[in-house]
């Protein structure tokens, strides 16, 4: 089967008419051509005169052709007169479109025999003189898909592996067999046993058989002949291998950013893409230049599994790239396409075509195919237009590499009109895939190195905003409550991120030993959250300074919360007057909890809801001793590893056995934090006189 990195023929010719191999037949006709007789039977085919000095010489034939398999027709005397004739001579000119290759000689598909596969033998019947020394035969460098090779009768080697009911093949290496020992001077009887599987029609337009004449010359020649071809060999895979080591570096690259920033979906889906173009360039490495794998398990892994992958990877990677919505949607009609492209591909190769899929079906699975790779294609460049439009910020960087991405992953649909695909660059054999390939890496890495930088920067100013908002937090919030008298206050603030939601004040009122107290929760979290919190609370000073009555101050708080628009928060405010009366508006907070009990109170709306909302007002007297515990939702709703909340169960228990702020925080954030945690305990102190009394009774 061919493959890139072709062999640079050598010939070895020494321009005399003592060197010449000719057809029989047709223009340039040999001289020197006798029938021979072998074996009692006298075959109609004549022999074609070679007489080796020190030289090599093309085995151009015509040799004889025939469809089919016999093991007679191995045997030098085996009448092939009424077989076919095939000229082994590339016409002039002729190129190779798949692998750029000059002098290319069709298969039989192009030759006579269209849509054939399976066994098909070439015979030829040659006259040496000359031969001082051991002959050897070297096997074209190309030949689809494996052939064993037989001289006078006796097998001499074979490429592939033969048994009685299958064929293993590879991609064809330069071969080169010896004749038998007192094989040289006369008549040589040299047959070839091919065999093409039906898939390979799907992969070259004029597959089939030879496509080179063999070569007959001494060993020595022939050895370098085919180390010649290994040598050019080895150009050609030079240019795989770089195409391999980018693909590492761009694998290892892409997860090293995704580790670093794991918002950014499109660096794992770029890791992917790499991944499966590393896993499909390596087994194509190994199926072209190693009999490590199987022809047949090397197309069941490229093009079933792996061409399909590498497009939808592709397409996925510059969905996320360009963060085009319903990205759901998006996987199903991807994911969607990339299965029946998959599924239709398996159809056309072995071991389901021709055994469970009829051949003759091929016609209509095709042109399905086609469009659904198309439709990929186009997806691709549906989402680049979509992105490109809406952002704007990649512009050519980013159309460039999408239509390099498009050129790598569709050679076999631009090789049907006829662009090449196929080039030599400063000596080394290479593939337009392969170029296009690596130059969109390369953009492509440029792209994810600036948004990489760009995403850090923005972090590095986002982070410093929130250092910023903490501060503000910090000055807003008290770290030393007001002295009260009369008044012990106790508070437990634990945010569960930088900034927190929850928020407290306790501001001093006009009459000594009365106070006002705020707690309340916004709505959402980070920055956001802590510059709510900072405008709630600088409303709340204000109108303090004018109105110590709770449902004043929220009610004055709440149009505020109104008039910007998407900013609630929950909030409990109380005044306690020296004598214990506690006046209490609730909009939408927790009940506070009076010594371990929680206070019945109608639910109300949270502030910013509506402007014209009530809240809840309820009155109660502290009696000396007292204590009332304000709380925020993020004790409640503390989750243990299971999904259980902690609840207003536990919590009537906890207060039942813990006496201060602090305790009942600790057991919240040991129970499991998921918010923010705030406790604060208000507890009204005897008067001194009869706190004496006790200590005197005592």
């Amino acid at each position: 089967m061919r493959r890139a990195g072709l062999m640079l023929l050598m010939m070895l010719w020494a321009g005399t008419p003592d060197a010449t191999a000719r057809s029989t037949t047709g223009p340039g006709a040999p001289i020197n051509s006798t029938p021979a007789a072998t074996g009692g039977t006298t075959p109609s085919t004549p022999t074609v005169q070679v007489k080796l000095g020190e030289s090599s010489v093309d085995l151009t034939g015509p040799w004889k052709f025939h469809t089919g398999d016999n093991m007679a027709w191995a045997q030098a005397d085996s009448d092939d007169s009424t077989w076919g004739k095939m000229d082994l001579a590339p016409p002039p000119g002729s190129v190779d479109e798949t692998v750029g290759a000059s002098g290319d000689l069709p298969g039989w598909t192009s030759l006579g025999y269209p849509n054939y596969s399976g066994y098909a033998w070439y015979r030829l019947r040659i006259n040496v003189e000359g031969a001082n020394r051991r002959l050897a035969l070297k096997m074209p460098d190309q030949a689809d898909d494996a052939y064993q090779v037989f001289v006078n009768g006796e097998q001499i080697g074979s490429f592939g592996k033969f048994s009685a009911h299958h064929v293993t093949a590879y991609s064809t290496l330069p071969e080169e067999f010896r004749l038998p020992k007192g094989v040289g001077n006369g008549t040589i009887t040299i047959a070839i046993r091919m065999w093409m599987d039906s898939a390979t029609l799907f992969s070259f337009p004029d597959a089939g058989g030879l496509h080179g004449p063999p070569v007959l010359g001494y060993a020595s020649d022939i050895g370098t002949l085919t180390q010649l071809a290994y040598d050019e060999n080895a150009r050609g895979l030079v240019s795989g291998f770089v195409e391999l080591m980018i693909l590492f570096m761009a694998l290892l690259m892409t997860l090293a950013l995704f580790w670093l920033d794991r918002e950014e979906k499109a660096y794992f889906w770029l890791a992917l893409v790499c991944l499966a173009t590393l896993l499909s360039n390596a087994i194509a490495q190994s199926a072209n230049f190693t009999p490590w794998i199987g022809q047949t398990q090397a197309v069941i892994l490229i093009d079933v599994l792996f061409t399909p992958l590498r497009i939808g990877l592709w397409v996925m990677f510059w969905g996320y790239w360009f963060r085009i919505s319903r990205m759901a949607r998006l996987h199903g009609l991807v994911w969607t396409l990339v299965a029946i492209l998959a599924l239709g591909t398996a159809m056309l190769r072995p071991p389901l075509y021709g055994l469970h899929v009829p051949i003759q079906y091929s016609a209509l699975i095709n042109p399905v195919l086609l469009v659904v790779k198309l439709c990929l294609g186009a997806l691709l460049f549906f989402i680049a237009y979509r992105g490109l439009a809406r952002q704007k910020t990649e512009g050519w960087m980013a159309a460039t590499a999408v239509l390099l991405v498009f050129v790598a992953n569709y050679q076999r649909e631009m090789r049907l009109i006829h662009i090449p695909i196929f080039f030599t660059i400063l000596g080394f054999a290479t593939y337009l895939g392969t170029i296009a390939t690596v130059v969109s890496l390369l953009i492509i890495t440029v792209m994810l190195l600036m948004r990489f930088f760009n995403s850090q920067r923005m972090k590095e100013q986002w982070k410093l905003e929130i250092q910023q908002a903490q501060h503000v937090q910090q000055i807003l919030i008290p770290n030393q409550l007001p002295e009260i008298p009369g008044l012990m206050i106790e508070s437990e603030y634990r945010p569960a991120r930088e900034v927190g939601g929850d928020f407290f004040q306790v501001l001093p009122c006009e009459i000594p030993g009365s106070a006002l107290i705020l707690v309340g929760d916004v709505t959402g979290k980070g920055m956001q959250a802590g510059m709510l919190v900072a405008v709630i609370v600088g409303a709340v000073r204000a109108a303090a300074l004018h109105s110590s009555d709770p449902a004043r101050i929220l009610h004055d708080v709440n149009v505020q919360l109104c008039e910007r628009q998407h900013a609630s928060a929950t909030c409990l405010m109380l005044r306690i007057d020296p004598d214990g009366k506690v006046t209490l508006a609730n909009a939408g907070q927790l009940p506070p909890y009076l010594n371990g009990s929680e206070l019945e109170m109608e639910g109300a709306l949270p502030l910013g809801t509506i402007p014209d909302a009530e809240n809840s007002i309820t009155t109660f007297t502290m009696q000396h001793g007292d204590s009332l515990i304000l709380m925020s939702d993020g004790i409640v709703e503390a989750q243990d590893a299971h999904g259980n909340l902690m609840g207003f169960e536990r919590i009537s228990k906890l207060l039942e056995e813990t006496t201060t702020a602090q305790e009942i925080a600790n057991a919240a954030q040991a129970f499991g934090q998921e918010d923010d945690i705030l406790v604060l305990q208000v507890r009204r102190n005897m008067p001194q006189h009869a706190s004496e009394d006790a200590s005197s009774a005592a």
